[in-house]
């Protein structure tokens, strides 16, 4: 196995810069892994050490780990197709032209100001989610980051299933790939915590998306908990087992091609990003950030991958070296992983 030195040094840095209070990350070629736990798990109010086996809020992961996953399995069983338009399940869209495509592409240019988002209860959020967001001029045209469609999405998956989202992830996903420790409602004292806020206080055992927070299991878009044990597993099943036989290999190869409906590339899979390899054929390899300081790269070719979670956002959420050194990290790994 490679050695990594130049990507582990930088990971090791984040910590000792203090750009994190602490890391868990591994790095995986096959059956070989690199793994490293240190730093601190708080800083505030005290200090506490990181532990191998904490459960981290993995933010927008969520949404290639759980929602993604689910999607494919429906559509394997032939309960949607990928250009379906989402008004079939989501009428209140009032607008056919919009596709589950577009949506796990960020290319449905979903837009509208919500007032008061953030306070909202949960139904009345869901309503104005539905009533006031719009198709904007964009569709087709510009990917456009944004967790609404992946909470559409979540939606969908509802109305065929009859259940909450996030029990259908339960159920479907992490329950059959045995991730012992994954879950939506986890004990607090096993968690990483997040950012310190004026409206919530320490953030523990919660997920930090305001959104998440305020739909609970109808979400889609964030609100797992996971490991660095259980991030592993998952990118195993992946890359090496389609899911464990959950999805179909042909639904799990179509994750490393461009997915967007747009002419040319545009580097977007079913909810990952891509990248280019830098090996001589530039395959494919997905990757996928969290908001709490969390990744994932995954090389389906050659087996190889990159785990890494943080809490950058403890004890505050204003943290741009984070992103700075995160976006250096990616390059660092994916020249010494084609080495």
């Amino acid at each position: 196995m490679r050695a990594y030195q130049n990507t582990i040094r930088s990971l090791n840095t984040m910590v000792e810069s203090g750009i994190v209070p602490g890391i868990s990350w591994a790095i995986f070629e096959g059956q070989e892994t690199l793994k490293n736990v240190t730093g601190l798990a708080q800083l505030q109010p005290q200090k506490e050490a990181l532990k191998d086996g904490m459960l981290y809020d993995v933010a927008s992961l969520t949404k290639v780990v759980g929602t993604i996953p689910l999607i494919m399995q429906l559509k394997d069983e032939g309960q949607l197709d990928w250009d379906d338009p989402v008004v079939n399940w989501l009428p209140e869209l009032n607008d056919d032209r919009a596709t589950i495509r577009n949506l796990i592409t960020h290319t449905s240019s979903i837009e509208g100001y919500i007032p008061r988002r953030d306070e909202l209860p949960a139904d009345e959020l869901t309503k104005e989610m539905l009533d006031t967001l719009r198709v904007g001029p964009n569709l087709n045209k510009q990917i456009r980051y944004a967790d609404v469609g992946l909470i559409y999405v979540g939606w969908i998956a509802e109305k065929i299933l009859g259940e909450p989202v996030q029990t259908a992830i339960t159920e479907r996903i992490l329950k059959p790939l045995q991730l012992k420790s994954a879950t939506f409602a986890p004990d607090p004292k096993n968690c990483v915590p997040t950012e310190i806020k004026k409206d919530r206080g320490l953030i523990r055992g919660q997920t930090h998306d305001p959104k998440a927070y305020v739909l609970g299991k109808h979400c889609g878009s964030a609100g797992l908990f996971a490991t660095l044990d259980d991030l592993l597993q998952f990118s195993h099943a992946l890359l090496e087992t389609n899911l464990n036989g959950l999805v179909k290999p042909e639904t799990i190869a179509s994750l490393f091609y461009d997915q967007t409906p747009m002419n040319g590339e545009h580097l977007r899979s079913f909810g990952w990003k891509l990248f280019h390899s830098k090996t001589d054929d530039r395959h494919f390899v997905i990757s996928h950030t969290g908001y709490t300081g969390t990744w994932m790269v995954l090389d389906k070719q050659t087996d190889q991958g990159m785990i890494v979670l943080t809490n950058r956002v403890h004890p505050s959420a204003d943290n741009q070296a984070f992103l700075d050194d995160r976006d250096r990290l990616f390059a660092t790994y994916l020249n010494e992983k084609d080495l």
